[in-house]
């Protein structure tokens, strides 16, 4: 297990639970949750633990704030879009596009790197928001080629279709279909993209990342480069980004501006990174979790509660479903006020400082 998560273990137990609890929800999805929005649900969490997990490749660990990183989750989307609308639904159309993405994204994210990264801070994240808003501006002009604002809906190999069943009855409440096949390809794509990030985040390379976020000119003064490796970080986390792109587009059988590349998605990015905590991949599985479903299920339990409240005038107002919204950002707010360090920052050094505390007991 330790050689599996790159010996980056937990090191708290609730940590522990929280995660062996979330993974395993989402592995039984299928079964414990049927419906078809809980499914939905479940598959954006898992979208977005790589696009988060990627995007902290950037800033967690290498201390890069960039907001071109929807840009290149729609170019996962597009991808395979263009290429199943253009040559028909077969698994050569999936992999061409995805190809074609990868290829893409690879060749922007390294022009972006070695042409901007040379500045500091602030201007490079206003250069990579003026080159997103570009890009989108771009997808929804050409119409001929994405489908302009409306976006492309497209047919996914027969083996992922929802009308391809391999069992006449369902399988332990789960209808056996090709959209059941469509999640475990998604779980299994996810398991293994977030295995692979948390094995570069604990290398030597990720080291230097994590040298470079702590002291920029220390790391440059030790002999690193810290343009290559700030540049091959960008270039890492737009790969998986658009991996994660790749997927939905899968799991959707449509890409849109909308869906893909809009400004609300790289906010809830962020927001996500400083729930779960920032520089651990982590944080990424447990702060998509807790947002997805607070998201899609928050406006529910208000309507419960404004139910149970309802003879209360100003009470059954604040609890009303329309202002779910505003409920969420006090939960973010508190969520910021008690774990300035993210739910795993915090949970961890909760662990570490009881240990001390233990280790201190024993010696005396």
């Amino acid at each position: 297990m330790q050689a599996l998560l790159s010996h980056d273990l937990p090191r708290s137990k609730l940590l522990s639970l929280l995660l062996i609890l979330t993974v395993a929800g989402l592995a039984l999805a299928p079964f414990i949750f049927p419906g078809i929005k809980a499914l939905n649900v479940a598959a954006k969490v898992l979208i977005f633990i790589v696009l988060v997990a990627s995007y902290d490749l950037l800033l967690g660990y290498t201390g890069i704030v960039s907001f071109a990183h929807t840009m290149f989750f729609g170019i996962g989307a597009y991808g395979i879009a263009i290429s199943s609308s253009r040559m028909g639904p077969g698994w050569d159309a999936v992999g061409l596009g995805l190809a074609a993405a990868l290829g893409l994204s690879l060749l922007l994210s390294l022009v972006i790197g070695l042409f901007s990264l040379r500045v500091k801070a602030i201007f490079f994240a206003m250069i990579t928001l003026a080159v997103a808003s570009a890009f989108v501006t771009l997808a929804s002009q050409l119409s001929e080629l994405t489908g302009g604002e409306d976006g492309l809906t497209f047919k996914v190999p027969e083996a992922l279709q929802p009308a391809t069943e391999y069992l006449e009855e369902p399988f332990l409440g789960a209808m056996i279909d090709g959209r059941f096949l469509s999640y475990y390809l998604l779980f299994f794509s996810v398991l293994a993209l977030v295995l692979l990030m948390l094995r570069i985040v604990n290398s030597p390379f990720g080291r230097v990342l994590q040298a470079i976020r702590e002291n920029e000119f220390r790391a440059e003064a030790i002999g690193y480069r810290t343009v290559v490796y700030r540049t091959l970080s960008n270039v890492l986390a737009a790969l998986f980004a658009t991996c994660a792109g790749a997927l939905l587009a899968l799991w959707l059988r449509y890409s849109g501006p909308d869906t893909s590349m809009s400004f609300e998605i790289m906010l809830d990015i962020l927001l996500i990174v400083v729930i779960g905590g920032m520089g651990t991949i982590y944080g990424a599985v447990i702060g998509s979790a807790l947002f997805v479903l607070a998201q899609n299920y928050l406006q529910d339990l208000m309507r419960l509660g404004e139910g149970a409240v309802s003879g209360i005038p100003v009470l059954s107002q604040l609890v009303s479903p329309d202002r779910w919204l505003l409920w969420l950002g006090v939960l973010f707010v508190l969520s910021v006020y008690h774990f300035p360090t993210g739910i795993v920052g915090r949970l961890r050094l909760g662990a570490l400082l009881r240990n001390n505390k233990h280790l201190q007991e024993a010696r005396r």
